[in-house]
């Protein structure tokens, strides 16, 4: 049987200023270990610190632009374009540019605070 979730749990982010992270499936909302949905919204400026997961990251963005800086350059992902990020490869989510950005990530397995491996400040 299908099984309805009727709204995102709201969880807290990491970064230099708040970004609302609206979990509908994974861990924390819906119980799934083998993959997360969250939808993000986040602000002109924003930045979260450097991370090296051991899951494979999905950025869809809906709106604005996403800067994925890896180990070999910058990439901006722009309104209606994706990324994939692989496990273990270096990467650092910002959203430089005016208006911020929201966007959909997938985390395969889920989002674990225990993998995602943050760079310390």
């Amino acid at each position: 049987m299908p099984r309805l979730i009727d709204s995102p749990t709201v969880i807290a982010s990491a970064g230099n200023k708040p970004k609302r992270i609206e979990e509908y499936v994974g861990r924390v909302n819906s119980g799934h270990q083998s993959v997360s949905v969250a939808r993000m919204s986040s602000p002109m400026g924003w930045v979260e610190p450097g991370q090296q997961p051991e899951f494979e990251e999905i950025t869809v963005v809906l709106s604005g632009t996403v800067r994925v800086e890896h180990t070999d350059g910058i990439l901006d992902v722009h309104a209606g374009q994706c990324v994939v990020t692989s496990p273990g490869e270096w990467i650092r989510y910002s959203t430089p540019f005016d208006g911020g950005a929201t966007y959909v990530a997938i985390c395969l397995p889920a989002f674990d605070m225990d993998t995602v491996h943050r760079d310390e400040d």
